[in-house]
């Protein structure tokens, strides 16, 4: 009998705290579960031990006949607990430390949703702020829960039991060779269809493709423009054409105007000399103004068809955006020219100079005698 007893206690494995067992669960209960590792004693594994996420019962996580690693955390003559946690971290801190320096990606489901983000268990307790989740902002992240996520380890410190990931660094990085795949086919001079992002004082953002060009403003259209939103609207899809690409810093010039029929293309046929026009003055420059007849259509009224009196500068008559009628003396599209005139207007509303005289003139009756023959008369009385 005491050599059997001795056998048996020869068969009984000596445990130290620290040590990775196998066992096999032999009981559930609410708070524990029971296992044989092969020691003296069944052991002991507290609810608390066996997940690094909250458990409700221990009938969540396992169930008897299963075979657990487990790690021990107390080991006497009559005593023996287990941890399923610490030997699950201890082989995922080695796991994680090694994927975090390759950068590699993980999938983990979402175990839970707090708050300021999600929690998945890897081993160890993952927490993903919200603002790594996605690209873009997200305001409820109940329906995350159960999702898989692509992820990669951003800060992770074993000592402290912290582990942070992201979502979004993957995203990003998918972003980032997207965008290089659509830079490297980008060719200057094609026109492609855009998606308005966002707008600016200086002009629009378009989405082409995943990566975003400027339209600067002096791009939007062949007639001046003060506010891009007098073009486009964000959300609006557009015709761009591409001026230049610079994949090294990411930046793509766009053009809407280049895309869109020539001002002087349009007005062909339409204006000839002779025409009296509406006008607004946009610019005033020494020897005249440059006044807009027809959306981004400018003709020159020469300083000398300013007025029909002498004038030094042109802003002796005329201020920028005044609304003014002009003729056209000449106009020739190929070379986008036509001459104006301001002054030839005034003249002809005035009557003929010499009608003016005539009008101006007092009228004198003097019978049926004239001047010459008063003169003459007297002339007479003299001689007699």
């Amino acid at each position: 009998m005491v050599d059997e007893m001795n056998e048996e206690m020869a068969d009984m494995q000596d445990f130290q705290v620290g040590d990775l067992v196998t066992a096999t669960v032999t009981k559930i209960e609410e708070k524990q579960a029971y296992v044989d590792a092969g020691y003296k004693v069944d052991g002991v594994i507290p609810i608390s031990e066996l997940s690094s996420l909250h458990v409700e019962k221990v009938s969540d996580v396992i169930n008897e006949g299963d075979e657990v690693e487990l790690k021990v955390i107390k080991a006497e003559d009559d005593e023996l607990v287990l941890s399923r946690r610490g030997a699950r971290a201890d082989k995922a801190w080695n796991e994680l430390k090694e994927k975090y320096e390759n950068s590699e990606i993980i999938e983990a489901e979402v175990a839970e949703v707090v708050k300021g983000g999600l929690v998945v268990d890897l081993g160890v307790r993952g927490f993903i702020p919200a603002s790594l989740v996605e690209r873009h902002f997200v305001e409820d992240f109940s329906d995350y829960l159960g999702r898989t996520l692509r992820l990669k380890v951003v800060e992770l410190d074993p000592a402290e039991n912290k582990l942070i990931l992201s979502q979004r660094a993957v995203l990003d990085e998918e972003a980032n060779q997207e965008k290089t795949k659509v830079l490297e086919a980008l060719e200057v001079g094609d026109t492609v269809e855009g998606n308005v992002q966002r707008l600016t004082d200086f002009g629009a953002f378009v989405d082409i493709g995943g990566v975003d060009g400027l339209v600067h403003i002096s791009q939007m259209a062949h007639h001046r423009v003060e506010s891009p939103g007098e073009i486009v609207n964000e959300g609006d899809t557009v015709n761009v054409k591409i001026l230049a690409v610079d994949p090294d810093n990411e930046r793509i010039s766009l053009s809407i105007k280049d895309t869109l029929p020539g001002p002087w293309t349009t007005i062909e046929g339409q204006i000839e000399p002779g025409d009296v026009l509406d006008g607004q003055v946009k610019r005033l420059v020494s020897f005249g103004a440059f006044v807009e007849v027809a959306p981004g259509v400018e003709g020159l009224v020469h300083i000398s068809q300013i007025a029909n009196r002498h004038i030094g500068t042109p802003d002796e008559v005329l201020e920028e955006n005044q609304q003014v009628k002009v003729k056209v003396l000449d106009i020739n599209p190929s070379e986008q020219r036509i001459s104006l005139s301001i002054r030839e207007l005034e003249d002809e509303t005035k009557p003929d100079a010499k009608v003016q005289k005539e009008y101006e003139a007092p009228e004198e009756d003097h019978g049926s005698f004239s001047v010459g023959d008063m003169i003459g008369d007297q002339l007479k009385k003299y001689r007699d």
